[in-house]
């Protein structure tokens, strides 16, 4: 069976792990990019018209933009320890220069930026909304790193959740494809998913009402999922706690989703 066309198979070794470009996606606004590196290797990044979140996933880097320098950012050895990530946010116009103190995942999520005059930033580990969603074995752990209530980015909003093994996540499904505040708001969104054991996978599907768009993805670790419309829920299997890091962007920095109506009941219990 063909992948897909909505996942992004990550490369199991190098330096570049997966790159979705919003070319490869189809879409407007979302490019993201996961690197390896290795202690000492370091990285450039243009952010031209963009803006841009760098998330440490893991390991500890050095962060130089312009010539300011943030040390030492970074202190997970795993996207599943209980900690909030490192994360900077940087305008348009800015060269970033990151240097790897130990060997580090990086996250790169970037989208269009605008006009308005935004500053460098720093966001602090320490002030990051963590909260508990859903109950049962639909529990997950929410770290909001950029989140749509902070006014700091222009179109940017990222997210990272842990789901235990077992458990659904992004569910009931719901959706937000349609710019119709306050009900619903679209924005594109994708998945980089991350699996402990690391030889597990998961299960994502995207489908629209009409069925329009209809894709079940069985991801692996690091690869990535595309949502462009649609609905878009998670399954994580038993023995498998499943990561993923989100990152969405749309016409407006608004987060306001529609939950599919045939599944919405099981919010009334």
């Amino acid at each position: 069976m063909m992948p897909s066309h909505l996942l992004a198979k990550a490369a199991p070794s190098g330096r570049e792990i997966v790159e979705v470009t919003p070319e490869r996606a189809g879409w407007t606004h979302i490019g993201f990019r996961a690197l390896r590196l290795g202690a000492g290797e370091t990285e450039t990044v243009a952010t031209q018209e963009r803006e841009l979140c760098l998330v440490v996933l893991t390991g500890t880097v050095d962060v130089t933009v312009d010539g300011q320098t943030y040390a030492g950012l970074g202190q997970r050895d795993s996207v599943f320890d209980p900690v909030s990530p490192a994360a900077v946010y940087v305008p348009s116009g800015h060269q970033v220069v990151i240097q790897a103190r130990r060997d580090a995942e990086l996250a790169l999520c970037s989208a269009p930026c605008d006009e308005q005059a935004r500053q460098v930033r720093l966001l602090d580990s320490q002030a990051m909304r963590r909260s508990v969603r859903g109950q049962g074995s639909n529990t997950r752990y929410v770290c909001d790193i950029l989140p749509h209530d902070d006014p700091t980015a222009a179109h940017l909003l990222v997210v990272e959740v842990l789901t235990p093994a077992g458990h659904s996540s992004s569910y009931p499904p719901h959706k937000h494809d349609l710019e119709q505040p306050p009900i619903e708001t679209q924005l594109e969104e994708t998945y980089y998913h991350r699996l402990n054991p690391p030889q597990g996978f998961a299960f994502q599907r995207v489908y629209t009402d009409d069925r329009s768009l209809d894709e079940a993805c069985a991801v692996e670790n690091h690869d990535v999922v595309m949502v462009p419309r649609g609905y878009h829920p998670v399954v994580a299997p038993h023995g498998y706690d499943l990561y993923y890091l989100n990152v969405m962007a749309g016409p407006n920095r608004f987060w306001v989703f529609k939950n599919d109506p045939a599944h919405e009941w099981m919010l009334k219990g």
